[in-house]
């Protein structure tokens, strides 16, 4: 496996400025909405677990997967902050197993894929969990993930039968939507 971002440096982008930059609600709220079950993987401490657990509502739910338990403990921490709370359940996942069984609406990765031991495998695993016309957005660091590195994973993620169907535009990033296409 590649490097994986450690718990203390998330703080570095994941902060209250990031909204600046990265708004929740303009990236992932036409994927998202009340009652959804969503997933967020390599959530770290949750910029996107939050705002997607506000967006789902209470008869939704946003499973939020990290490597590091610390992540999942300081997400948590925010989210009880936040209110929102009761509506994230946190997973500790393991490296080359995502480990999550159930059916979700949408999935998303942000600046995280590029850390995957195998990408198709990784892929393949949230297609397993993604409902018929589920969808997922994939979004990797434009400054670290050069073109040729991402047209590699979204082929990946391509090969583990997900159907591109969108390239939207998410600040710093190179991005790409997938759908669930039985």
């Amino acid at each position: 496996m590649g490097h994986v971002c450690p718990w203390w440096h998330a703080y570095t982008f994941d902060n209250p400025l990031r909204r600046l930059i990265h708004n929740p609600r303009a990236i992932v709220g036409e994927h998202v909405g009340e009652g959804m079950r969503v997933l967020d993987l390599g959530c770290g401490m949750g910029f996107f677990s939050i705002a997607m657990a506000r967006m789902v509502g209470d008869s939704g739910c946003v499973v939020a997967v990290d490597l590091q338990q610390k992540m999942l403990d300081v997400l948590m921490r925010r989210a009880e902050r936040a209110g929102v709370a009761a509506r994230i359940r946190p997973h500790r996942c393991e490296a080359g197993r995502i480990g999550v069984e159930d059916e979700v609406d949408f999935a998303l990765a942000v600046w995280m894929l590029h850390e995957t031991p195998d990408a198709r495998e990784f892929a393949s695993q949230v297609r397993g969990v993604l409902r018929p016309g589920g969808r997922f957005l994939v979004a990797e660091p434009a400054h670290h993930v050069w073109p040729k590195q991402f047209e590699r994973l979204l082929g990946s993620v391509q090969a583990a039968g997900l159907r591109e169907c969108g390239r939207p535009r998410v600040r710093f990033s190179r991005a790409a939507l997938f759908e669930r296409a039985d």
